[in-house]
């Protein structure tokens, strides 16, 4: 029966090439597009999931709530750790994590030296207890709790010893930043499955304590949260998350500053589930090199696959519904032969099926093409070989299923619905057919993908828009280098400086710390007392030397710099001025600011600019000098570069880096320009960008596809009408108009419903922003009219060629 059908199935699409051609490419477009964002949600969904009693591992956070808002750290403070060791009942292990960039580690057996190795932690062996690894060499019994020991994965091991088989690199030495030895007692293998635990090497807590992290160890308070302190638990068997939660609120509640919370300031501890680490917004993970997932993107995404392949099913049904009368006689002929209905839907269904298959062929290679073309969108281990995974392949076959059912199942109702004896008496007229529900689901279709042309509009002149506003300092050839942390003095710093001012293509430089924008900041609490009314504000502090202003453009609105790079005195900006109340600049000159227990002047008041994205609002901030000379923040060597003479700067990068390799032998050059900081601010806006052109494109093929198909079948319909009007001197512009203007009512009418949809989105969308675009009515009008004239010439294909043909040809047809 089966072979039957099938057979019966394959003679109809042959029969029918151009609808089925239609159909297929629409699937196809479709399921590729499905194919391709369900790999994707896949791919994130399954991070860390594979570890053993994952449902009982947890990382703790902290979560500050101010008057100012919510505040989130991955780490905690350093004493959580110990003090959940001693009383944490209820916890199979506590493995605190602190993580640390050492800029060198030296074999000294092999005269090697490897430069910033990533992911390195420093832990005990409470983490080998939460974590199940293979151990190649040694074991996690008694691990790691003696100074100076390391455990390594197997690939950094291969990377230190690479002519050395595991077993003889136990025992041998690590030199760290130059002066830390440390012994390798033990090789894990890496975890082979998805997985944001990226460490991979693994020295003794206890080491910590003589190399950089000295001061989180030694001289860390409870108030005192730091993001490399980070803190995993295990929960013991039958335990419940609330009862461990109820041990971290009571912690919180008793080492919370009293004076903090009075001013409505609260730190709390969250304990976040391993498996959601990988999109949770609020904290990072440990690779910054990998874009960070979100549930709301994904969520986006699943809609986006959804609808297209939503429009690809419509497509099906209509194009069925409308071949019905051409098929009512083989209907009523196969009925009065014996075949019931249930047969029949069998039939049709079996014919849908192998139209699905054919086109999830053909999208299994748009889908690799895709992959391609999102290669630099796409995580790294997201590539065509998920495929061969068993659940993607199941949720494929479930995926077909369920596109058989939705594309077919409706048309083989109405197909097996008619009643022989009308059929073979040819009583089944037009109008029984399901024009209607045609109608819908073609408005349907192009309002999906209008709402996508909108879209792409808006966020392609909201994007346009923050890459091309005034940050409110100089970002045009602007570039910086930060020197590194752990060698001390600013001896060296001063040379590279000094150096790198003397060359002819540097037109001015400072020695300062962060640029006015970055991803860093350094904020204190600072009070003013306005009379009897104290004012307590976080003040961002950014330290800059005399050079600073003049580098980036920042104008003074009132008073001046500061005298020199050590006085304490503030320059501040025009947001915090009014926070402060003065109505005008000029009256904050010779105020005083309280910090820690000391009061400094206010000698200056710039213009604000944004120190972050434009997505955030100007905050309170303070330009600085460098306080503590001891501990200098001057890190980062600023500089500006001649604009005459744009060919020359390749030449000029070029010579730095050779001072910098003079200055600092054994450091990576590593330089940053202004404009190219800004423009990682919205990455994750350009990538949505791009996903709508695509869904766009998508959308409009298959919204196209389906709506040439209609008009086929139409202009097919109407082929006595086209004549006999051609006859009677109907003209080629009449004809068309006739012919479109129908189809041309359910694009206006998708119009009118996808423009206030889009508008609720778009302007969802925005509020994200603290400076944003407006949504003009031009890109609605641009968008209606683009979405109708790619319609109309869709249409006027066939319908010119239809009405070209000549009347007695056309009025001979049957």
């Amino acid at each position: 029966m089966l072979k039957n059908y099938l057979k019966i199935a394959s003679r109809s699409i042959t029969k029918n090439k151009l609808f089925s051609l239609i159909k297929v490419s629409s699937l196809a477009i479709g399921l590729s597009a499905s194919f391709v964002i369900g790999l994707m949600v896949y791919y994130d969904l399954s991070f860390d999931k594979f570890h053993p009693d994952v449902e009982r591992i947890y990382r703790i956070t902290s979560e500050f709530t101010s008057p100012e808002g919510n505040g989130y750290n991955p780490g905690v403070s350093y004493p959580l750790a110990e003090t959940l060791k001693e009383k944490g009942a209820g916890l199979e292990a506590v493995a605190p994590v602190l993580t640390t960039y050492p800029v060198t580690v030296r074999n000294n057996e092999d005269n090697k030296i490897f430069k910033r190795p990533e992911y390195v932690v420093y832990t005990d062996a409470a983490y080998f207890n939460v974590f199940e690894y293979d151990w190649i060499v040694g074991s996690p019994d008694n691990i790691l709790e003696n100074p100076n020991e390391v455990v390594l994965s197997e690939n950094r091991a291969n990377i230190y010893f690479p002519d050395r088989r595991p077993d003889e690199i136990i025992g041998s030495t690590l030199v760290y930043q130059d002066t830390i030895p440390v012994k390798v007692i033990g090789i894990v293998a890496n975890f082979e499955k998805r997985t944001d635990l990226v460490f991979e090497e693994f020295i003794s807590l206890k080491t910590a304590q003589q190399a950089d992290m000295s001061n989180n160890v030694e001289y860390a308070g409870w108030n005192n949260t730091n993001s490399s302190s980070q803190l995993f638990v295990k929960l013991e068997q039958n335990v419940t998350k609330e009862t461990v939660q109820s041990t971290l609120d009571a912690l919180a509640k008793e080492h919370n500053e009293e004076e903090e919370v009075a001013r409505g300031r609260i730190r709390n501890f969250y304990m976040q589930p391993l498996t959601e680490l990988h999109l949770d917004p609020n904290y990072y993970t440990f690779d910054f090199s990998r874009v960070k997932a979100s549930k709301s993107v994904l969520i986006s995404l699943g809609f986006i696959a959804l609808f297209l392949l939503l429009l690809g099913c419509i497509n099906f049904i209509n194009l069925n519904t409308a071949q019905a009368t051409q098929r009512a006689k083989e209907i009523g002929v196969r009925k009065t032969l014996g075949s019931s209905k249930k047969q029949l839907v069998f039939q049709f269904l079996a014919e849908t099926l192998l139209l699905t298959i054919f086109a999830s062929a053909l999208s299994i290679v748009f889908s690799y093409w895709l992959l391609q073309a999102f290669s630099d969108f796409i995580p790294e281990g997201l590539d065509f070989g998920l495929f061969s995974e068993p659940w993607v392949i199941v949720g494929i076959l479930v995926l077909l299923a369920l596109v058989t059912l939705l594309s077919g199942f409706y048309p083989a109702l109405v197909l097996s619905s008619y009643r022989p004896v009308a059929v073979l008496k040819s009583q089944i007229s037009q109008k029984s057919e399901k024009t209607t529900l045609r109608k819908y689901l073609t408005v349907f279709q192009f309002s999906v993908a209008q709402v996508f042309v909108i879209a792409t509009f808006l966020v392609g002149k909201q994007i346009d828009y923050l890459m091309t506003k005034d940050m409110g300092f100089r970002t045009e050839a602007i570039a910086s280098v930060r020197t590194p942390w752990h060698v001390p003095g600013p001896e060296k710093r001063t040379l590279l400086a000094e150096r790198i001012e003397a060359l002819p293509m540097v037109q001015r430089l400072s020695l300062s710390g962060n640029p006015p924008a970055s991803n860093s900041t350094s904020s204190t609490y600072v009070t003013y007392m306005d009379g009897e009314r104290e004012i307590v504000s976080i003040l961002q502090l950014l330290r800059g030397d005399m050079e600073y202003l003049n580098l980036y453009d920042i104008p003074l609105l009132a008073g001046r710099d500061r005298l020199n790079d050590t006085i304490r005195e503030y320059v501040i900006n025009d947001t915090f001025r009014k926070q402060l109340g003065f109505k005008t600049p000029e009256e904050a000159i010779d105020k005083r600011i309280g910090r820690n227990d000391a009061k400094y002047p206010i000698v200056g008041v710039v213009a604000d600019f944004n120190q972050r994205s434009l997505k955030t609002a100007v905050k309170p901030m303070a330009i600085v000098g460098d306080w503590d000379p001891d501990r200098s923040q001057f890190n980062t060597v600023h500089f500006s570069f001649q604009t005459d003479d744009v060919s020359g700067w390749s030449e000029a990068i070029a010579q730095i880096e050779s001072i910098w390799n003079d200055v600092y032998p054994d450091v990576e050059f590593e330089l940053t320009f202004m404009d190219d900081t800004i423009k990682r601010f919205y990455e994750s806006e350009r990538r949505t960008s791009t996903l709508l052109k695509w869904a766009m494109g998508l959308s409009i093929a298959i919204s196209c596809l389906g709506l040439f198909g209609l008009v086929v079948y139409t202009t097919e319909r109407r082929t006595k009408e086209i004549g006999i009007r051609k006859v009677l001197g109907a003209s080629l512009l009449q004809l068309n108009i006739l012919l479109c203007t129908e189809f041309l009512v359910l694009v206006g009418i998708a119009f009118v419903i996808a423009a206030p949809v889009a508008w609720y989105g778009l302007h969802q969308w925005l509020e994200d922003f603290a400076y944003k675009t407006e949504l003009s009515a031009w890109i609605f009008i641009l968008s209606g009219i683009i979405m109708a004239f790619i319609s109309l010439i869709i249409m006027s294909i066939r319908t010119i060629a239809k009405a070209n043909t000549n009347p007695v040809k056309s009025l001979r047809t049957e």
